[in-house]
């Protein structure tokens, strides 16, 4: 059996699968992929809710990343915790880390990244998903934003296809 046997696909006006073809990240050649059909049934709201799943968990893994390249190359000078005696230089990169900066650290973190996911880039369902109003380019708060345009949409695309 053939894909002619099919017949076209443009015939396929009413399919579910239709519903999301002109959104950001459907690129050719292959148009919107979706192996799993999980948007089989068109509902643009859990689109939006896995497309912005997708989107915090590629800029989490990229970040991640930048968290082992960069302090391959660079550390800060002084104490991490001064208190404890814990220099920048004597942690080690990668999971080691984790057994060597004290608990009070780790729970600033956590502070921090809660403060941001939640204080700072909420959810606005009138915005695209990962579109937050208070993100500006590199998700640096209330920075510069992205003129809208060509420009944009090529960089938002390769950011769904690569991240």
């Amino acid at each position: 059996m053939t894909a002619s046997d099919w017949g076209d696909w443009a015939n396929y006006t009413a399919s579910p699968l239709r519903a999301f073809e002109n959104e950001l990240g459907v690129q050719a050649p292959i148009g919107f992929f979706d192996p799993f059909g999980m948007t089989k049934d068109g509902d643009m709201e859990a689109f939006k809710r896995r497309r912005a799943t997708e989107l915090k968990n590629g800029r989490v893994a990229m970040l991640a990343t930048m968290g082992y390249i960069v302090p391959e190359y660079f550390r800060f000078p002084g104490f991490c915790s001064p208190s404890e005696g814990v220099k920048f230089a004597d942690i080690p990169n990668g999971l080691a880390a984790i057994s060597k900066v004290p608990a009070a650290g780790w729970t600033q973190w956590f502070l921090f990244l809660g403060l941001i996911e939640k204080g700072v880039f909420t959810y606005d369902p009138t915005r695209s998903p990962g579109d937050f109003k208070n993100a500006g380019v590199l998700g640096v708060p209330n920075g510069s934003t992205m003129v809208p345009g060509e420009g944009r949409n090529r960089k938002l695309n390769s950011e769904l296809a690569n991240g």
